[in-house]
């Protein structure tokens, strides 16, 4: 099937371009707003299609963005260009629908109709069901350190149209401008661009078929992935041998320090954890809870916003206040809070 005539389509770019525009973003490395791209892609679309279509189109680097992660350290970003953005959203747009249907469906990330409630319900599930040994699995550093002849040959097995895979290599090789440095890619794909997480969800798959080949009980949210089984012995004997296919087929590596085998008390996923509840006097079931380095971390959001140091008027900071707590409680609304809710009541009254 020749999918990059599909890709090439006028539909499918003015839907990219809507896309990119929605998700607004930062500027790539030629500082071109969003704003400007319908007038940009009437005017050079003509010539960009047929630079594709030869294979002579170059995609520009990426600009290197660090920010902060919130258990300390750096992640670094790459973010596209505009232009790239719209392309790699084509590209992204087509080969979506033809890959998800394969996806398990014990992949939530990045998926249409998938979303982190799902695998946070599909996780309280197993441990309610006696899958209490938990492997929090840690990928060490994934989208850095993808490699690229592997991925590519995942993609051949479905995609054998040529042009689009020449593309697409192109743009996972696309060097990067950090700190006016230029750094060559010879693996990983950078976070940050639109075609990204479609290809992280197509490599993990293979991870995926691997886990329901072993009849495991799994979830995974792009690259944070949690394996339960009943007893610490089998989640030993389980870790050695998906750490043995990450790193040998996968040709990834599992950060040791990090990944961890766990109770449901001391697992967290997607900013919940789990807390144990009592009936008559016995254990009962698990119940969710937000997690204590997420509220934290709210409580500290709240002080950045609410400080009489922020330059912005007192109703711009409640404006904003309350933007940013109506989506933490609608995000965490599953959650049981009272002892949160409880021991702030007592801090106050302290």
């Amino acid at each position: 099937m020749n999918y990059l005539r599909q890709v090439l389509t006028p539909r499918n770019l003015q839907r990219a371009i809507k896309q990119v525009k929605r998700n607004k973003g930062s500027c790539g490395v030629d500082g071109m707003v969003v704003d400007e791209l319908d007038g940009y892609f009437r005017t050079n679309w003509t010539e960009i299609k047929s630079t594709i279509e030869h294979g002579t189109f170059q995609p520009s680097k990426v600009l290197g963005v660090e920010i902060d992660k919130p258990d300390g350290g750096k992640r670094l970003l790459g973010i596209p260009t505009a232009i790239d953005r719209v392309i790699q959203q084509m590209i992204h747009q087509v080969l979506s629908p033809v890959y998800d249907v394969e996806f398990s469906t014990y992949s939530y990330g990045f998926r249409p109709g998938k979303n982190a409630h799902q695998a946070i319900h599909q996780a309280l599930d197993y441990i309610n069901s006696g899958y209490q040994d938990i492997i929090d699995l840690d990928l060490k550093s994934f989208f850095d350190l993808v490699n690229h002849d592997y991925l590519m040959s995942i993609l051949y097995r479905k995609v054998k149209d040529e042009r689009l895979l020449r593309l697409i290599r192109k743009y996972l090789k696309a060097g990067m401008t950090l700190y006016d440095t230029e750094i060559n890619r010879e693996e990983g794909t950078p976070q940050g661009s639109p075609l990204s997480p479609l290809l992280s969800n197509i490599l993990l798959n293979e991870l995926d078929n691997e886990l329901n080949r072993r009849g495991l009980r799994f979830i995974r949210y792009a690259d944070d992935c949690s394996i339960f089984v009943k007893s610490k012995r089998s989640a030993r004997r389980v870790l050695k041998g998906i750490t043995k296919f990450i790193e040998q087929d996968l040709k990834l590596k599992v950060n040791r320090q990090k990944t961890k085998i766990c109770r449901p008390v001391s697992y967290c996923i997607l900013g919940y954890n789990f807390v144990s509840t009592y009936v008559k006097g016995e254990m009962g079931k698990y119940r969710l809870r937000v997690s204590p380095k997420t509220f934290t971390r709210m409580k500290a959001k709240v002080k950045e916003i609410t400080r009489k140091t922020n330059p912005k008027s007192f109703s711009e900071r409640i404006d904003e206040l309350n933007r940013f707590m109506k989506g933490w409680i609608n995000y965490f609304k599953y959650a049981y809070m009272t002892g949160n809710l409880a021991e702030r009541s007592h801090d106050r009254r302290e």
